[in-house]
């Protein structure tokens, strides 16, 4: 059982490359993922300034997340009032624009939307006289 340098280098090279191949598809997974909650944000963004942008406004809106975000939390927060959240894991958050969030949470300290089959459904509400846009379940 004599191999040559060449076939142990070249069995040492597939190796390497085999790997370098599962990490770059692990790297591009996650990326899709990224890009899907930054979807759902600039998504739920444009549906938010609609609804402020209107006298009154009431729809309900879903939205497709990745499998891995657990929930989607509406918080009272000065720097963001979206965070995502999966297992042992919390993801950079975003704020929302023209979102009334005390009327939004009510007496809670956070508005949970747990995530179905990789959607969540919520309800954009606006009234007449109101200024903000609210988010109901």
């Amino acid at each position: 059982m004599k191999m040559s340098f060449g076939m142990i280098f070249s069995i040492i090279l597939i190796v390497i490359f085999v790997s370098f191949a599962f990490y770059a598809i692990k790297i591009f997974l996650n990326m899709n993922d990224t890009a899907q909650m930054g979807k759902f944000a600039s998504d739920l963004q444009a549906d938010v300034e609609s609804a402020w942008q209107a006298s009154q406004s009431s729809q309900e809106k879903e939205y497709i997340l990745p499998k891995k975000i657990e929930e989607v939390c509406f918080v009272d927060d000065d720097y963001e009032n979206l965070e995502f959240r999966a297992t042992k894991k919390h993801f950079q958050g975003r704020k929302i624009n023209y979102l009334d969030i005390p009327t939004t949470l009510g007496s809670e300290d956070e508005l949970c939307f747990e995530n179905k089959d990789s959607k969540i459904t919520l309800t954009i509400k606006k009234s007449f006289g109101e200024s903000l846009v609210i988010i109901k379940k």
